[in-house]
């Protein structure tokens, strides 16, 4: 049987400067390769990435809670730069230096956010949520999808109280409705069916509210240039991933200079965890590539 997830190696909190707490989870050997992931919609610092990988590529995987979420203290009107500090205070209380990132479904335009603001050295977007509030897709949103989009224009504070009444139980439901036999199998698997209620339970173990405040921001306007961005991306969707953006992210990757997509045939939304060796050996040579592209500036700049 195939075992897809697996509980972290190390849990911790780090104190922010303003005293709030940001809680993290580990995968892999301590002093492999720095990789930040933020995670998917609630699901806290705990559920991870595909077994083994970590160790298997001597990458050190670090989970973040977003704050609200898990064992990250609350941040009420957070905003995305908001939360790319305190991925660059925590990185330096960490000792990661500048990391990759993976951002996973609602986790993506967090991570985004960072490489926009200069936090992380190479990132992956995978199933990532896209910015349906963009005016290219409003004629292919499904209805519902689309009330969700002018409600949050119309009145944020209202589709954030909205958002509040969500659940773990909610969240379960919603994403099972929606996903295809292919996620299912994974999502079935009595290991991951396990991680995943225990990282929704955590999730919203301080109630809803900072579920709330991610889900008004990913479903807004996203106040940042994808065009700033100077990492280098990659955009990972499934075939049969219907969920997360109305293009399988061939809008999202011509925003990005350089960007490379990926749409992987037969797959739907459970890329992180059925292709993570794939994605994680992607984001290394990303980062090498990037390492040695600067070393070369230096040297050209001193000479």
């Amino acid at each position: 049987m195939t075992v897809y997830v697996e509980d972290p190696a190390r849990l911790g909190e780090s104190a922010l400067p303003d005293g709030r707490r940001l809680g993290w989870a580990e995968w892999g050997p301590p002093d492999g390769v720095p990789v930040l992931l933020c995670p998917g919609a609630a699901t806290s610092r705990w559920l991870g990435v595909g077994a083994g990988a970590a160790d298997a590529l001597g990458v050190r995987l670090v989970s973040v809670d977003r704050p609200g979420l898990g064992a990250s203290t609350p941040a009420p009107g957070r905003t995305f730069a908001d939360f790319a500090a305190d991925i660059r205070r925590l990185c330096a209380l960490r000792g990661l230096g500048r990391p990759a990132a993976v951002g996973n479904s609602q986790g993506a335009p967090f991570a985004l956010a960072c490489a926009v603001e200069g936090a992380v050295s190479a990132l992956a977007v995978v199933s990532g949520a896209d910015e349906v509030a963009a005016p290219a897709f409003a004629p292919s949103l499904p209805p519902e999808v689309r009330g969700l989009v002018e409600r949050t224009a119309a009145d944020p504070a209202g589709a954030e109280e909205f958002f509040a009444g969500f659940t773990a139980d909610a969240m379960r439901t919603l994403v099972m409705s929606a996903s295809p036999e292919t996620d299912l199998a994974v999502y079935r698997e009595p290991g991951f069916a396990a991680a995943y209620r225990r990282a929704l339970e955590e999730g919203f173990a301080q109630g809803a509210a900072g579920y709330a405040r991610d889900t008004v921001l990913a479903t807004g306007r996203w106040p940042f240039a994808l065009r700033a961005i100077g990492v280098p991306v990659r955009i990972w969707y499934g075939e049969r991933d219907e969920s997360h953006s109305p293009d399988h992210g061939a809008t999202l990757a011509a925003r990005m200079p350089g960007a490379r997509r990926r749409v992987v045939e037969g797959a739907g939304g459970a890329l992180l965890w059925t292709h993570t060796e794939e994605i994680l050996a992607g984001l290394i040579r990303d980062m090498d590539r990037e390492r040695a592209h600067r070393a070369t500036d230096r040297n050209r700049d001193a000479s």
